[in-house]
């Protein structure tokens, strides 16, 4: 089977340049969004513990499914842990086989600025010219290089309760060409910006940023970790939002959204793809891109890598399904045991 590994990972996007695969990827979620309902679709299964979450998430088409495992444990840094590790399978449907396995941490994070910049072409205000984030943690860095490639901002702002996450924001995006001033509040952040984007990781219904702040015909891309009993936003800025989702069972499991009364309107993003230039119902309506990533986007990135690095040496052959000679006999393919005596 075909195997990605880490180490290989990082290489490939190293050779190929992340804002170069995250500006392909948008551009590969917008194809398979638009054939959303060829898709068998669920929300993901999770096991929830006190300290954090452990999930599959599955879809397929006729032809393949997929499916990423991943976490999201918020204490994992004190502990010198990652927040969300991940890996994903892609499988044969007509034959049942998996044919290619890979690591899924980087790749979630190449695939969720994916999603932003998704949403940002159809949604930001038209002439978007200043962004600002909220939270400077893993995510934050490709969230900046999505919206670049779908915009070309490239002067931010940027507030984190931890200002040495800003500093790390800063300081890996300067060599890409980005301006990044750090704020001292999010209110400071946010003043006079086009897009907002949140991508904070604790575990509580937290506001990151009062309602007050947030302008007319913002677009705010909301996409930091998300389970039940985690979210980022003002209500009131929610309730009086143009609300967009990916795959709205789940979102109302664990979007900004899961407080509100089920009958709260949303829309799903992939009905306003057709749509490009007019998505937006008003010009001056805050419009929440309630994003708390889905297995389609996932089963995108997985095929888009498994492409990319076909015969490369970026993948290896690993040994993980049984092949006997004769496929009824499994048993043939154990060395002959030694005789009990």
């Amino acid at each position: 089977m075909r195997f990605v590994s880490v180490r290989n990972m990082a290489r490939w996007i190293g050779e190929q340049g992340p804002e170069r695969i995250i500006a392909a990827l948008v551009d590969d979620l917008e194809d398979d969004f638009l054939r959303w309902p060829e898709f068998a679709k669920s929300p993901r299964l999770a096991a929830h513990s006190p300290l954090g979450v452990i999930e599959l998430m599955p879809v397929h088409d006729p032809e393949h499914y997929a499916f990423k495992y991943v976490n999201g444990h918020p204490g994992n840094p004190t502990r010198g842990l990652q927040t969300v590790t991940a890996f994903g399978v892609l499988a044969d449907v007509a034959s049942g086989y998996p044919v290619f396995v890979s690591e899924m941490t980087l790749l979630t994070a190449l695939r969720t600025a994916a999603v932003s910049g998704l949403a940002a072409r159809h949604l930001a205000p038209p002439g978007a010219s200043r962004a600002a984030f909220i939270g400077a943690g893993s995510q934050s860095e490709f969230q900046a290089l999505a919206l670049r490639s779908v915009t070309g901002i490239d002067v931010v702002r940027v507030f984190d309760v931890d200002r040495l996450a800003s500093e790390k924001f800063a300081r890996n995006l300067a060599p890409l060409g980005f301006q990044v001033n750090v704020c001292s509040s999010a209110a400071e952040a946010v003043c006079d910006a086009d897009i907002i984007t949140t991508c904070t990781a604790d575990k509580a219904n937290a506001v990151v940023l009062d309602d007050a702040a947030v302008g007319p015909g913002v677009l705010i891309n909301a996409i930091g970790g998300d389970c039940p009993g985690k979210t980022e936003l003002d209500p009131r800025t929610v309730q009086r939002a143009r609300v967009v989702v990916e795959f709205e069972p789940q979102t109302r499991i664990e979007g900004e959204i899961q407080n509100l009364a089920s009958d709260f309107p949303v829309t799903e993003l992939w009905t306003l793809l057709d749509r490009r230039g007019v998505a937006r119902a008003r010009p001056h309506e805050v419009v929440v891109f309630d994003s708390v990533g889905f297995a389609v986007e996932d089963f995108t990135a997985l095929r888009y890598v498994s492409r990319a690095v076909w015969g490369t040496p970026f993948e290896e052959d690993i040994d993980l399904v049984a092949e006997p000679d004769d496929p009824r006999d499994l048993f043939g393919m154990v060395p002959a045991p030694v005789p009990a005596r």
